[in-house]
């Protein structure tokens, strides 16, 4: 472990990292981008954990029965006519986003990808250990600089192709923490502390070539919290001598409370934002969350939340009017599924689900969308392609179209089944152990899942078992009990699968302990990977 003690005045304490320092390790966590780190955090510290205060008295709100709608005191911004900044030209057309982690290889195959853009990931795909991070941030480095090489176990090499995706990075929210970095005594926002490395190095570079530093901004509740990254933009642009609005950004509209102020958040940042994008499985997390106290709002099987149910076509429809008014691009949600080896017709049959996907999200307005492997870039081109000749859709308005707070809170319909219940044990415990083990996008049941597909699986699982609506197509109740007996068959089927060594080394236990203390704390844990954070570190 090495110290690094900086000082900007007389009466300033240490900047400390808690973390190895390797000599690659060295090259982005220099004293300068350390400081500047550290310079975000003392003037916008503060505010974020002001603002995480202010979703806790939301939150105590809405425990009491209120409802969100849109907001009376912003209702002349929805009203008149304004637009944000023109996209640069490489996120002119953004028809195929792939989003993936950020170690060496991946990062390859992303940018390799054929797809127009790569968000390179930090946040729900990401196991965010000091190594991983820091590996990543080294990773981004020199991806931009076009030395990126990547040699396997076998000796393959391979490196970044000329005519790669444009690079777009997705930082940690503002609920997140870098343990391993403590200015003043106090760890560091994990959002600025992954910004800061990036930006300090990279926005010369990318600007030079005609790029940009581009973000994705996750888990925003509110347009005020919108302002704090405006505000973080103008200062990182005025310290380190950018133009105003170099910084471009888009949002993730993946929690409920956002999708009621998507006009107030697209012009907060109109300086910057050039999209908004349809975060679905996270906004499904956030519409139990938020409403985890009512007993009446008891959502059915994870698979049968599917997008025709009414408030996810409420978000899209409502994300794509708002953006297209204000100029900007109205981006579609992630596909999760992944190619099935070894089973051409399972395979076959995935494809033709993400086609019907893609071809309802082109059809109903978006400009692009996003995929999580290599295998499925070109499926997806090939149907914006067809659907969308030119390069975004932007032109297209629905001024007719009328979205309302009862569509956007409108609760889908369907049953719990024993599998259902089955498959959120199965999804959250494994998806656990490998997020403890460091890895954050992992493939299950031919899905790749991240952070967001834990967070609906537990949070489904502490649902059912304290309301009367948490009963099986059956006809018997769900309760703890249940779940914990389905959590140990699910243990003892992996240890019968994996064998004994790879079940010790597989975090198994500590995911299973995890699960079942979040499960049966009374009080809902307001994001899964918190605790198991404090287990990671």
């Amino acid at each position: 472990m090495r110290v690094v003690q900086l000082k900007t005045n007389a009466d300033t304490p240490r900047i400390r990292v808690n973390g190895s320092i390797s000599e690659r390790f060295e090259e982005v966590l220099t004293p300068e981008a350390l400081q500047f780190v550290a310079d975000l955090e003392r003037r916008f510290g503060q505010r974020r954990k002001q603002l995480l205060g202010l979703r806790k008295d939301r939150q105590t709100r809405l425990n009491q029965g209120e409802l969100p709608g849109f907001r009376l005191e912003t209702r002349e911004i929805r009203a008149a006519d304004w637009r944000v900044k023109q996209a640069p030209s490489d996120l002119q057309d953004r028809r195929v986003e792939i989003t993936g982690p950020v170690d060496r290889k991946q990062v390859i195959n992303a940018l390799n990808s054929g797809a127009n853009c790569f968000i390179a990931d930090f946040e729900d795909g990401h196991s965010p250990t000091w190594s991983a991070t820091i590996e990543g941030q080294v990773n981004l480095f020199d991806a931009v600089r076009g030395t990126l090489t990547y040699t396997s176990p076998e000796g393959v090499s391979c490196t970044v192709s000329e005519n790669s995706a444009t690079l777009i990075v997705r930082p940690r929210g503002w609920h997140m923490e870098e343990a391993h970095l403590q200015v003043d005594g106090q760890p560091v926002s994990a959002s600025l502390f992954d910004f800061g490395l990036f930006i300090f190095h990279n926005a010369y570079e990318l600007l030079e070539q005609g790029s940009g530093p581009y973000l994705y901004l996750p888990k925003l509740e509110s347009y005020i919290e919108a302002q704090l990254w405006a505000d973080v933009f103008a200062y990182a642009e005025e310290t380190l001598g950018l133009n105003h609005s170099s910084i471009c950004c888009t949002v993730l509209i993946e929690t409920i409370l956002a999708a009621f102020e998507m006009d107030e958040i697209l012009y907060t940042l109109r300086d910057y934002a050039v999209g908004l994008n349809c975060g679905q499985r996270d906004y499904i997390f956030s519409f139990i969350k938020r409403f985890h106290a009512n007993p009446d709002w008891v959502l059915p099987d994870r698979d049968q939340i599917t997008m025709a149910s009414g408030f996810l076509q409420a978000h899209s429809h409502l994300l794509i009017k708002t953006c297209h008014r204000r100029g900007a691009h109205a981006m579609g949600g992630m596909t999760a599924k992944i190619p099935v080896k070894d089973d051409p017709a399972a395979d076959a049959d995935a494809m033709i689900k993400v086609r019907i996907d893609k071809e309802r999200e082109a059809a109903a307005g978006h400009d692009g969308t996003r995929v999580a492997h290599p295998g499925l870039v070109q499926v997806a081109r090939e149907v914006f392609d067809r659907l969308m000749p030119q390069p975004n859709q932007i032109t297209r308005q629905l001024n007719d179209l009328e979205v309302t707070a009862e569509q956007l809170l409108a609760l889908p319909e369907g049953g719990i089944t024993a599998a259902g219940v089955e498959s959120n044990i199965k999804a959250a415990l494994h998806y656990l152990a490998a997020w403890l083990g460091g890895s954050g996008a992992v493939p299950i049941n031919h899905l790749m899942e991240d952070a967001a597909t834990a967070e609906i699986a537990r949070s489904q699982l502490w649902q059912w078992i304290r309301y009367p609506k948490g009963v099986l197509e059956d006809g018997r109740q769900i309760t703890f009990e249940l779940v914990t007996e389905g959590v140990e068959k699910e243990l003892e089927k992996i240890l019968q699968e994996k064998g004994q060594a790879t079940y010790d080394d597989g975090h198994y236990e500590t995911a299973a302990k995890l699960l079942r203390d979040i499960i049966a704390n009374d009080r809902f844990v307001e994001f899964l990977t918190l605790p198991a954070y404090q287990t990671l570190v």
